[in-house]
């Protein structure tokens, strides 16, 4: 058995202690070591305020959020966002930065050397499939969609996190572009074998890139399965997205 890396313990997320009704309730969730979680969901069924609550984005009202064997609050949010790789839809590259400078932000917060810093640049950016030298010294408003998104995944990675957080990478991109980043991405989940948590409303893409399939709607978990598994699911939520993606218990996106 894998070892825990982030668990919920009976969540409950509300906007202010008063409001109704509660965005996420009764959450408890263990994500292993080494796993790549989808969660999967319609729009308003809580999924990226759940991906927040690892990083402290959002703070949960009740019950505990636990990443790397410490409760969230009990983590300086600093400390634990620089320790978690965090990529979403729009990228939030600097536009005032290179691409180098945007890639090699936080090992220089932490103080790593700056030959350390430049070897690391080269290896993710050679991960995510773009040439270190060629692009160093372009700014965001100078690559394509995919080429900022590429960029996004390299400087999630550039501190070597053992959590990385991805919400709704790939869902602003052309289909052909986000069917070759979505290869890409699985390459890198296999070769580095890192904690992942993305969010989707996909359903093929969360069977194509999770190695299990988390399901929410109205703020609760309502399934949990691996790929295969979710095919099967009698859950009428469930049957709703495979219907929709035309994907019967036959066959895997």
């Amino acid at each position: 058995m894998k070892n825990a890396i982030i668990e919920f313990k009976d969540v409950q997320y509300r906007i202010s202690p008063t409001a109704q009704p509660a965005i996420l309730s009764g959450i408890s969730l263990t994500i292993h070591q080494g796993e790549t979680l989808a969660l999967l969901g319609k729009s308003g069924s809580g999924k990226t305020s759940l991906l927040k609550l690892i990083n402290r984005l959002r703070h949960h009202t009740s019950g505990a959020v636990i990443v790397q064997g410490r409760e969230v609050s009990a983590w300086d949010p600093i400390r634990l966002r620089r320790g978690i790789g965090y990529v979403i839809q729009e990228v939030g590259l600097f536009p005032h930065l290179t691409v180098q400078h945007n890639v090699s932000l936080v090992p220089g917060l932490e103080n790593w050397p700056a030959e350390r810093i430049a070897n690391r640049y080269t290896e993710v950016m050679a991960l995510v499939g773009l040439n270190p030298a060629e692009f160093a010294q372009r700014y965001p408003r100078q690559l394509s969609g995919g080429q900022r998104q590429r960029v996004g995944v390299a400087r999630a990675l550039a501190a070597d996190p053992a959590i990385l957080l991805m919400d709704e990478p790939f869902g602003a991109l052309d289909p052909v572009t986000r069917a070759e980043l979505q290869r890409g991405f699985l390459e890198i989940a296999r070769r580095l074998a890192k904690t992942i948590v993305i969010v989707t409303h996909d359903v093929r893409e969360a069977l194509l890139l999770g190695t299990r399939v988390v399901l929410l709607d109205a703020g609760r978990v309502i399934a949990d399965a691996t790929p295969q598994d979710f095919l099967k699911l009698d859950h009428p939520v469930a049957r709703d997205f495979l219907a929709a993606a035309e994907l019967s218990s036959g066959a895997r996106a």
